[in-house]
């Protein structure tokens, strides 16, 4: 129950040894302090090595899942990712992974559960992930897959702006160096949410398959153009055309909103590239008593 509904805990294991091999491990991606600098250790895997599977993994489909943790495992140094509550909140993925043996946190949406939209949970477990790399100067690395926040009045009466509002709130006050990568989907209001520029990220990257709008172009259209929803004919030509307007990553790059749009059989070497620019990165929030969080 703890693992998988109240989140009190974050793992469960079968035996003793199996619990502190575990946990010997996610120590292992942790810095002394703060002050310290994240671990580092040696990396046999090229930075700049592609990986063609990627440039197929998104489906044709828009409506098709897929695991977000293939690309995870495909970017970190061996393929080696140390995943937080794995058994809470499923429609978003938190943990620990590598790049060039240096320690990072990965934050992704994963549409294999929910399609990847952001309920309260969701929020509130990326959130805490977030403010705790933030804690220990670890750099943040988050994949975007998001058509939005779940609707509905069961998550309206939980809070769901509340709970929203912690992991808008945590990127926001974050001052680690934050890599975003959107896949897909970028809808909305969960869109900046995500680790967007406006939420002070650093190097935002899309793939050719992202689409970065309001909304997807079904419920675009119907809005409005509600009108001629008795003329399919026409609904399909305004589908179509909102499709090739701005459902594509390159009015946001126009706008300042992605940094470029990258293959994804580049996404590691670009990550490393921008973890490096990023090293010496210090930024200091204006001094207060304390940050006043959503609680």
């Amino acid at each position: 129950m703890h693992t998988t509904k109240s989140s009190v805990a974050d793992g469960a294991y079968d035996n003793d040894i199996e619990a502190l091999t575990e946990l010997r491990r996610f120590i292992d991606f942790l810095p002394q302090s703060n002050r310290s600098g994240v671990p580092v250790l040696p990396s046999h895997e090229p930075a700049d090595k592609p990986d063609l599977s990627l440039d197929t993994l998104i489906p044709s489909n828009p409506n098709m899942p897929y695991d977000i943790k293939e690309i995870i495992y495909k970017v970190s140094d061996e393929g080696d990712f140390f995943e937080i509550q794995k058994d809470f909140a499923k429609n978003i993925v938190v943990g620990f992974g590598r790049m060039e043996g240096s320690t990072v946190g990965f934050v992704a949406n994963q549409p294999m559960v929910l399609a990847g939209v952001l309920d309260s949970d969701s929020s509130r477990k990326a959130a805490r992930f977030v403010r705790f790399c933030d804690a220990f100067e670890i750099p943040v690395v988050t994949l975007v897959d998001v058509p939005g926040f779940l609707p509905g009045t069961a998550q309206e009466y939980g809070g769901l702006i509340k709970h929203g509002a912690k992991l808008l709130f945590a990127y926001a006050e974050a001052t680690v160096p934050k890599i975003t990568i959107i896949t897909r989907k970028a809808y909305g209001g969960a869109y900046d949410v995500m680790a967007s520029k406006h939420l002070r990220g650093d190097v935002n990257y899309a793939w050719p398959t992202a689409e970065i709008a309001v909304m997807g172009a079904k419920g675009a259209v119907e809005i409005i153009f509600r009108k001629s929803l008795d003329n399919p004919e026409e609904i399909e030509k305004r589908t179509e055309e909102y499709e090739d307007r701005f459902l594509n990553p390159f009015v946001a790059a126009e706008r300042g909103y992605i940094d470029e749009v990258i293959q994804p059989r580049n996404t590691r070497m670009r990550i490393c590239r921008a973890l490096a620019l990023l090293k010496g990165k210090k930024l200091d929030n204006p001094w207060k008593k304390h940050d006043n969080i959503p609680l």
